[in-house]
């Protein structure tokens, strides 16, 4: 499976206490489990700055990866930004099997 990273930013007018993040949360991961039962959440974490979250995920393609997203904005309200990532090491070997 592919790793995908996930930017959230929640729209404020969607929060109107700290328990409607969690409810917001939760609504979202029920619909990515129900629609998207194949991907494997890795890890979520709250940030600061331009973003709320950051989250990392494994999908199958793409095309899941942008259902994730859809999801995550429809559930819970928000803008969000996926990006492909490959591990560090990975990239590596693939760097050392480029030609100069």
């Amino acid at each position: 499976m592919a790793t995908y990273v996930m930017l959230t930013r929640v729209d404020p007018e969607a929060l109107r206490s700290p328990d409607s993040l969690e409810e917001l949360e939760s609504r979202a991961m029920a619909a990515i489990g129900a629609q998207c039962p194949q991907v494997k959440w890795t890890a979520s974490y709250a940030v600061f700055g331009p973003y709320d979250y950051v989250d990392v995920f494994e999908a199958p393609d793409n095309e899941t990866a942008a259902k994730v997203s859809t999801l995550i904005r429809t559930s819970g309200r928000a803008h969000s930004e996926v990006w492909p990532a490959i591990e560090w090491a990975r990239f590596k070997q693939m760097l050392h099997g480029l030609k100069a």
